[in-house]
């Protein structure tokens, strides 16, 4: 992972634990009644569980979140579903930069085909190919990122083409797209949950919330804040 990417992530955690201290400063947790506390003991149970990726049942969750709590796993995970459909469906532009790198890849495992069969004339020849069709790829990236950047969240790396920042026309420090399955591939879209995460985020928001006069930090309040943090990736 990048230097930027780690610089940036210690930023929006900074940032978040901020928003959350001016929250619960402006709305403190009120002394718990008998029935809360019953409740919260049961939604941090609950959370434990989840944390160590245990199941919960839906009955469950049902009983000890409330019935907007509840109803907010099945709309945030449908969220997920779409977000799933929507990677499945990649722009042009990025299938340009696929192809090319599939072409380099193939020629790649050609040429240490031939190397492992002792044919080095020839396992040389695929190399350079390669090297070729790699660089190849990094033009159509800068192409491409150069006309829309927004296009730079469907891969799994911060890109520079500065001289020195690691991108050099060879198979392994090329960006992968966050759906491949290449090993190579540094992270998955930090877009995508689980269905698992998603209870979990629920349920530790219903833990928060006890005990406050009005609930704080709701899913779309988030959601607001990771899209400004996240504007620029």
């Amino acid at each position: 992972m990048s230097e930027w990417h780690d610089s940036h992530q210690k930023l929006s955690g900074s940032f978040r634990k901020l928003l959350q201290e001016r929250i619960e400063k402006s709305n403190p947790c009120r002394e718990l009644a008998t029935e809360e506390i019953r409740r919260l003991n049961k939604l941090e149970g609950l959370a434990d569980k989840l944390k160590r990726g245990e199941n919960v049942q839906n009955r469950q969750l049902q009983t000890w979140l409330s019935e907007d709590e509840y109803a907010q796993i099945e709309a945030e995970w449908q969220e997920q579903l779409e977000l799933r459909s929507e990677l499945k469906d990649k722009p042009s532009e990025i299938k340009r930069n696929e192809a090319k790198l599939r072409q380099a890849n193939l020629m790649h495992n050609r040429a240490e085909s031939y190397s492992n069969r002792g044919n080095h004339d020839a396992a040389k020849t695929c190399y350079y190919k390669c090297k070729s069709l790699c660089e190849d790829a990094i033009v159509i990236l800068q192409e491409i990122l150069h006309s829309d950047s927004n296009l730079r969240v469907w891969f799994d790396r911060d890109i520079s083409f500065e001289v020195g920042d690691g991108l050099s026309a060879d198979i392994v420090s090329l960006p992968r797209l966050v759906t491949s399955r290449s090993h190579e591939k540094l992270r998955d879209d930090s877009r995508l949950t689980s269905k698992q995460s998603v209870k979990l985020a629920v349920v530790e928001r219903a833990i928060h919330n006890i005990g406050r006069d009005t609930a704080q930090t709701s899913k779309g309040d988030v959601s607001k804040v990771d899209k400004f943090l996240n504007k620029d990736n």
